[in-house]
């Protein structure tokens, strides 16, 4: 579909953008076979600026080849770890001396504020040397029985990759599997959103320049239906890490099980923020109001139910209310704007979708719409709805936007049921004083990651994931290693080998 704006929108576009984006296959640029392409826009506008090849199976086949090429007989998976290591860095000194031009294409692209879009970029090459060191440190297991066995664990690089990543801060969620497939000698074929295509771009040369082999990073851009179910139900693409959301989930792992790919999936969520009434509640405020709005609500782990205690509900819902309708809503470009447009003409038609139900569900205290100052792109008002029941559909399905639902609870177990009431499990944000609850609260709660008395923030030593509808496995630190390695144990006999003699 091909979505336009009238003439007279204008907006910051960065210099030099491409008017046609193309697949990266064996160390070339190049259009899909059948020359399939689609249109991509900025959110701002919505205009069209460019095309981009769209990858169909014939062009997955390819990238597969030339990946599984050198795999089989590349340099790459039998280097040393130090070696491999030495290329990972390159990367991401590289990644670091664009980080303005990245973010900048980025915010044009995805609709992120610039402010937010330039921590990616170096949140992005971190990846690439946490993982150069942790390669180089690794160490596997060796059990010995004296005067009888030694057993050690040989770790091997798995294959060809399949990476399928999202549209919200794409580049930097597209190093978070990038760097440990390839930092342990897997190939990869890369297949990001077909909304965000354009920083995507920019890694084959990044890879190129840092010195990776040809074949080693192949990219395909394409429609999920079409070039994602075709790496999905690729044979020779043994590993498939996916995030998204969990309906896509769901087909993948149907897609997947004909040939019992190894999966990782990061899935949709509906996290929990709970306040309880000894909360440091302006700590809380602040992390309650980022959760939920910075990257423009288009995030994950965004805390989008907020449990209050009922004894500063009221309190809360007026302070959060008003700071909500204070969030500058505007040009993503403006380093002034924390809040800018949502990615696309169909992901904003879904969002304003959900604040129309959610007036008839809960009691609107900010947003709900449009801001009357930007009549044209894919701009909603912070939207906070109170008083939302557990069984409403904004308190139960994931919007994906900046729209949250505040609910009041009376004790610690009214609370954990309230926080365990939706299908996901992704995270959930505890605010309290009280060490002994924070602890059992954590514990209890169903989220496969927990901040207490935190916003967001991740050491990637740590596992990611969620649990129930949220997600399948984990990823971060080690767990990364486990995934894209296999782990295979070898026995050495070191005496007499005593084996029953059948048949003697």
């Amino acid at each position: 579909m091909t979505f336009t704006a009238p003439e007279t929108s204008t907006h910051y576009v960065p210099q030099d953008l491409p008017t046609h984006i193309q697949h990266y296959i064996n160390g070339q640029f190049v259009d899909s076979v059948g020359g399939a392409t689609f249109d991509v826009l900025d959110p701002v506008s919505n205009r069209n600026y460019a095309t981009a090849a769209a990858g169909q199976k014939e062009d997955i086949d390819l990238a597969v080849d030339a990946a599984r090429e050198a795999f089989a007989n590349g340099p790459w998976p039998k280097m040393k770890p130090r070696e491999r290591a030495r290329v990972l860095n390159k990367i991401a000194d590289a990644v670091e001396a664009q980080e303005a031009r990245l973010a900048e294409l980025e915010t044009f692209d995805t609709g992120l504020p610039i402010t937010q879009a330039k921590g990616q970029a170096l949140r992005a090459a971190e990846n690439f040397r946490f993982f150069a060191d942790l390669i180089v440190a690794q160490f596997d297991d060796a059990m010995k029985v004296p005067g009888s066995q030694i057993n050690y664990v040989n770790r091997k690089p798995i294959g060809v990759a399949g990476l399928i990543t999202p549209w919200n801060t794409p580049f930097m969620l597209e190093s978070w599997k990038l760097a440990p497939a390839l930092a342990t000698g897997n190939t990869v074929v890369l297949k990001p959103a077909e909304f965000t295509p354009l920083s995507a771009s920019l890694w084959a040369t990044i890879f190129k320049d840092a010195g990776l082999p040809d074949g080693v990073f192949n990219l395909v851009n394409g429609l999920g239906e079409e070039a994602g179910d075709a790496l999905v139900k690729h044979p020779d693409v043994p590993l498939i890490s996916f995030t998204g959301e969990t309906t896509t989930g769901q087909t993948i792992f149907r897609n997947a099980a004909a040939n019992l790919k190894g999966l990782s999936m990061e899935l949709g969520g509906k996290s929990p923020c709970v306040v309880f009434a000894d909360a440091d509640l302006d700590a809380a405020i602040d992390s309650a109001l980022f959760g939920v709005f910075s990257l423009n609500g288009e995030r994950c782990t965004a805390g989008s139910r907020i449990l209050v205690e009922r004894a500063i509900y009221d309190e809360f819902c007026e302070k959060y209310a008003a700071r909500a309708k204070n969030i500058v809503v505007g040009d993503p470009h403006d380093p002034k704007t924390e809040v800018g447009a949502l990615v696309h003409p169909e992901h904003y038609e879904k969002v304003t979708s959900y604040v129309e139900i959610g007036k008839s569900e809960g009691r609107l205290l900010a947003g709900g719409g449009r801001p009357g100052h930007l009549p044209e792109g894919n701009y909603i008002a912070p939207t906070v709805f109170a008083d939302v029941a557990p069984d409403a559909r904004i308190f139960q399905e994931e919007i994906f936007g900046p729209v949250v639902a505040i609910t009041p609870f009376e004790n610690d177990d009214e609370a954990l049921a309230l926080a365990n009431n939706t299908k996901y499990g992704l995270a959930a944000y505890i605010w309290t004083q009280n060490l002994t609850r924070a602890h059992n609260f954590s514990q209890n709660v169903e989220a496969g990651m927990v901040w207490l008395n935190s916003h967001n923030v991740r050491d990637l030593r740590t596992p990611f994931g969620g649990v129930k509808a949220s997600g399948l496995g984990h990823e971060g630190g080690y767990r990364s290693i486990d995934f894209y390695t296999d782990q295979q144990a070898v026995h050495i006999t070191l005496g007499t080998v005593h084996t029953p003699k059948f048949g003697a």
